[in-house]
């Protein structure tokens, strides 16, 4: 899945000379927590998030009073706070680098931009979220099979064939290698459209015969728009 299709293309963006009080109080109106700061041809020079404004802004316990404290605040300039050189994707980068990208260093969003370093977007947690809502299904309800599998040829196989015997219409299909994962095997997550319970009672009973089942779940979620 390519970063190009689910990331944000209308981003708000600062030039470096702007006030940290005024980029404040843009991430407030447009609850954002980071900004991409651009020159006047929209090339990246750099990223400024709320933290970074916090870590700027005076002390609580400050002894400033109020004027003083507003003119420090409008003479703190983007420039002087941002981080520079940000980690970035293009756009024909893929979800999962992005995402690996952002667990590793600890960010929640990533300028996206072009082959000249032009600001064509921007890829957060959020974009994530709807990525693994996406893929998944979850919208979608129904239930949820999760299945230890041996980590060989035809062993998911035989599970699709078996469901679709029992006339049980896939939703997705998800595959995990994760790191507690036994060596030699797999776990499957299954989702299936909702059946009556009695159906759904002699299926969950034949799986367990079957296949290592090691849960399912029923799940009524409300649709994401």
């Amino acid at each position: 899945m390519l970063i190009n299709d689910w990331m944000t293309r209308e981003v708000i963006t600062v030039e470096p000379d702007v006030s940290m009080m005024k980029v404040s109080k843009i991430m407030k109106e447009k609850h954002i927590r980071r900004l991409p700061v651009v020159d006047g041809g929209k090339r990246l020079l750099g990223i400024v998030t709320d933290r970074d404004i916090k870590e700027a802004s005076p002390s609580k316990a400050t002894t400033l009073d109020i004027h003083e404290l507003y003119y420090l605040l409008s003479e703190i300039k983007v420039k002087d706070i941002m981080t520079v050189k940000p980690f970035t994707v293009t756009p024909n980068n893929t979800i999962e680098k992005a995402s690996l990208l952002m667990m590793e260093r600890r960010v929640g969003g990533l300028p996206v931009v072009d082959d000249q370093g032009t600001v064509v977007g921007i890829i957060t947690e959020s974009d994530i979220f709807k990525v693994l809502i996406s893929i998944t299904g979850a919208k979608y309800g129904g239930v949820q099979l999760a299945l230890k599998l041996p980590n060989t040829p035809g062993s998911l196989k035989e599970v699709l064939e078996f469901l679709r015997s029992e006339k049980a219409r896939i939703i997705s299909i998800l595959t995990s290698y994760g790191q507690q994962q036994e060596e030699g095997f797999r776990q499957v997550y299954v989702r299936i459209q909702d059946l009556e319970k009695e159906d759904l009672d002699a299926l969950i009973e034949k799986l367990k015969d079957q296949f290592n089942l090691l849960y399912w779940v029923r799940e009524n979620l409300h649709p994401v728009q």
